[in-house]
């Protein structure tokens, strides 16, 4: 009996250890992401957005060198730009930058394809603003929803998104949503230049996040 006993002590042992060991393993936590975020300080509240270092490294380091040279300070968001008829500010970008300031303007940066970092331009995207790839220099947008055609195709070498608003976003939109003059802009820019652009106070980079 007590032969039997120790055999079935056993074989029930045996069965808890096994269905222990067939218990799927805890997800491991995701590691904290390592790019560095900004948050631009404006007249009507924060954004803050993370740099895509890790697949946009040129046109990350061109966006933090005019930050670290505090060369964005003063400058504004200037253009709100959403399609005709549209009363929602759930579409659309808006756009900041220095503009016309030549003075400030650091040389013209290469063009980084969507095709090659693999990102896109969905809500939240910042992306370079440029006239001919390898132009970009000093302006960029922010989109409001999913903006996919200013990703690059074969035949279409799109726009450099280079990070995305991680908070921040009901800013953006409250931007988006601001009078505009019908009759200031040219090209795709008329009737999209806000009739009171919105300081951008300053652009810093935000501290590090504490490791885990």
């Amino acid at each position: 009996m007590l032969l039997r006993r120790t055999l079935i002590a056993l074989a029930l042992a045996a069965t808890a250890a096994a269905a222990a060991h067939a218990q799927p393993a805890a997800a491991p936590t995701p590691a904290a992401s390592t790019n560095p975020r900004v948050i631009i300080t404006t007249a009507v509240g924060a954004i803050t957005v993370e740099l895509a270092a890790d697949k946009a490294p040129v046109t990350t380091a061109n966006f933090l060198k005019y930050v670290d040279r505090k060369l964005f300070d003063g400058i504004t968001f200037y253009r709100a730009s959403k399609p005709p008829g549209q009363t929602t500010n759930d579409y659309g970008s808006i756009q900041g930058g220095l503009r016309d300031d030549v003075k400030k303007k650091l040389p013209p940066i290469k063009h980084e394809s969507t095709l090659q970092t693999g990102l896109k331009h969905g809500d939240g995207t910042i992306s370079m603003g440029r006239y001919a790839p390898g132009t970009a220099q000093a302006d960029w947008v922010i989109c409001v929803g999913d903006m996919s055609y200013l990703d690059a195709t074969a035949t279409d070498p799109g726009f450099a998104a280079f990070g995305h608003v991680t908070d921040g976003m009901p800013v953006v939109q409250q931007i988006l949503g601001m009078p505009t003059d019908p009759n200031k802009g040219v090209g795709a820019m008329k009737g999209e230049i806000l009739v009171n652009p919105v300081k951008i106070i300053s652009i810093r980079r935000a501290p590090a996040a504490p490791a885990a």
